[in-house]
């Protein structure tokens, strides 16, 4: 899993080269909205390409994480259905329905069933290049769907923004991984201070699915309870729950991911937000991404998220690579 990790950056050059040479038939630009299907790992690369060119994008995207496609769906739309392993049962239930309703679609996967469907309707299919977790994949499974956008002209040519990206992540890189001793490693001294502890993640606008990723690494890598929450839509609930039960502030600490780019409104919410934290007893830590652009933010995140979540599996004396209670879920249904 360590070197899963240390492999994104080059996952999201390998990526980048490899999806324009992926042929999309012209008529699919014609698409009024875009629906991508998945679940896990193979599900974050929607949710965080949403939350980078939702400003920019005409189109409106909806992620879907379950068997049913929205009823919206239909032969205007393009599915794209994405599952690491190709056979994930909701991910091949939303792409079968697409089929059905006359939408175009297109894959992206490793093999099984959903590459065999593609092929079968002729549909056109990034191949996932990658042995391993499907959430250690996340550059196969975001800078494609990237890379379609800008084809289709969604989006504008973001050739740069992915070598930045990939640029912050190295760098970044070199100063967390595993050779760099404690004392000298955020990620390790991060992941210390996390040590018996529950995160909470709190994110805004294009970092708010980075919360989400957070979360989902710290779940299956460290084997560890965490949580997330956005804002500003945080400031209109959760803050009114700081306070209760006795003590609930004891184990939690909260990460408030902050930007420059914020809106400044939201950038004033951070501060807030921590003021009531504090007030209530709650720790909490403001962490800031690397980069110009909104894409090398996220990237930068997602991998010292990443990494932290890594050597908190190893402080738990956990394996970051097995998902016994997920494999133990896929039994009972099967």
């Amino acid at each position: 899993m360590g070197e899963a990790i240390a492999s994104l950056p080059q996952q999201c050059r390998d990526a980048w080269a490899a999806i324009q040479n992926l042929p999309i038939p012209p008529d699919y630009a014609l698409a009024e909205n875009v629906v991508i299907a998945g679940m896990g790992g193979s599900a974050i690369g929607g949710a965080l390409l949403q939350s980078l060119i939702v400003a920019e994008c005409p189109v409106p995207i909806t992620v879907c994480r379950d068997y049913d496609l929205p009823a919206f769906a239909d032969e205007r739309t393009l599915v794209i259905a994405s599952s690491f392993s190709g056979n994930t049962e909701e991910t091949l239930s939303s792409a079968r329905q697409a089929r059905q309703r006359g939408a175009r679609i297109i894959a992206l996967s490793s093999g099984g069933e959903l590459a065999r469907l593609a092929k079968e309707w002729s549909a056109p299919m990034y191949a996932i290049p990658f042995k391993g977790q499907p959430r250690a994949a996340l550059g196969h499974s975001l800078i494609p769907l990237l890379g379609i956008a800008q084809e289709l002209g969604w989006v504008s040519d973001r050739s740069a923004e992915v070598a930045e990206a990939i640029a912050v992540m190295e760098t970044w890189g070199g100063e967390i991984s595993p050779a760099v001793p404690a004392e000298k490693n955020a990620a390790k001294l991060t992941a210390a201070q996390l040590s018996g502890r529950i995160p909470f993640i709190y994110g805004a606008e294009h970092l708010s699915q980075v919360a989400v990723r957070w979360q989902g690494q710290f779940n299956e890598n460290a084997k560890n309870f965490a949580g997330h929450n956005t804002l500003p839509e945080l400031d209109h609930n959760a803050v009114e729950g700081f306070s209760h039960p006795d003590g609930v502030g004891e184990p939690l600490t909260v990460f408030i991911l902050r930007s420059d780019r914020y809106h400044p409104r939201n950038g004033l919410r951070c501060e807030i937000t921590a003021e009531i934290l504090h007030k209530n007893g709650i720790a909490w830590e403001e962490v800031r991404p690397r980069g110009k652009s909104r894409l090398a933010e996220a990237l930068s995140l997602v991998h010292f998220g990443d990494y932290v979540s890594y050597y908190l599996a190893l402080l738990n004396g956990e394996d970051p690579t097995q998902i016994a209670n997920i494999g133990h879920v896929k039994r009972r249904l099967a």
